[in-house]
């Protein structure tokens, strides 16, 4: 089963030449996630061949444009292309406001149900649940409300040993070893001992979004040993105090965190214009944590 990350856009507030504002695809078994709606991101969906009619649900960090100003142009889209199925849209307060007011002026009626609900940037909680993954929100430490996301895949059922099975097993018997249970017959004798047919399930697969936030090291235990770790990066640590000034965190900050977590693997994006070479920062978060990739425009990681 697919769990896959795309990444759509790496600038902070300001685009630069190819860089693009925030917003990430996950895909996990065929369903499509959408995290952060910068500036332009239905061109980058284009782009990238991905369809915006197959994105069922979207998660907003906070209301600062980087992150957010594509989504009134997404929406009007998924309209004008006769979108039909309810799409849910999770973010801080005030979204609603905003969105509402655009329709508004703009006479816009769309013709499909926005499901938005808001959540609470001060604390984890678990806000989304379905048949793939669950999501839980991370506090960040930013100018405004914000959050980041943390994604879990479901529990995955167990593996069927094939060279073990018995022959002549109808689906609905393979079904019932894979969700964990031995298979009995009418009057509940044993017929297959799940223990000696299947192995455990393959870990559940773990993604951490980490948007705009001041270096927080507390956030090493909400985001520890995920698979996959996003976190900015906006700065080069000589910037430290501009970090500190405007809420961001500086690339080797970003690496710490990572090795602090004892995360997998970790891609650092949200970069400052006055960057025109990304290697600088790639080169000072490994310095941290070895295993860090930029998160740049294009960039497909399968966990």
């Amino acid at each position: 089963m697919e769990f896959e990350l795309k990444i759509l856009g790496s600038a902070s507030a300001t685009p630069f030449l190819d860089r693009h504002h925030t917003a990430q695809v996950l895909t996990v078994n065929g369903s499509q996630y959408l995290i952060d709606c910068g500036e332009g991101t239905q061109h980058r969906l284009m782009e990238y061949k991905i369809r915006h009619q197959r994105i069922h649900t979207i998660f907003i960090s906070h209301l600062h444009g980087d992150h957010f100003f594509g989504l009134f142009g997404l929406l009007g889209t998924m309209h004008l292309n006769g979108r039909q199925e309810p799409l849910r849209l999770f973010g801080p307060a005030g979204l609603d406001e905003i969105l509402t007011t655009q329709f508004r002026h703009s006479a816009t009626h769309l013709g499909f149900e926005l499901e938005f609900t808001a959540v609470d940037t001060t604390q984890p909680a678990l806000v989304f649940e379905d048949k793939n993954l669950t999501v839980h929100t991370l506090p960040m430490r930013h100018r405004i409300p914000c959050c980041g996301y943390l994604f879990r895949e479901q529990p995955r059922r167990r593996r069927l040993l094939a060279e073990r099975l018995p022959a002549g097993l109808t689906p609905a018997q393979l079904g019932a070893l894979a969700a964990g249970d031995d298979v009995v017959d009418a009057a509940g004798h044993l017929l297959v001992r799940n223990a000696d047919v299947t192995a455990a399930p393959r870990p559940a697969r773990t993604y951490a979004f980490c948007s705009d936030t001041l270096y927080t090291p507390g956030l090493a235990e909400l985001v520890h040993g995920v698979d996959l770790l996003y976190h900015e990066a906006t700065f080069l640590d000589e910037l430290r105090d501009r970090a500190q000034l405007t809420h961001h965190s500086t690339a080797r900050q970003a690496g710490q965190l990572a090795r602090q977590a004892q995360v997998q693997r970790l891609l650092i994006g949200h970069f400052s214009s006055r960057y025109r070479e990304l290697e600088p920062l790639l080169a000072e978060a490994r310095t941290e944590f070895e295993p860090t990739d930029l998160a740049v425009e294009g960039l497909t990681v399968s966990v």
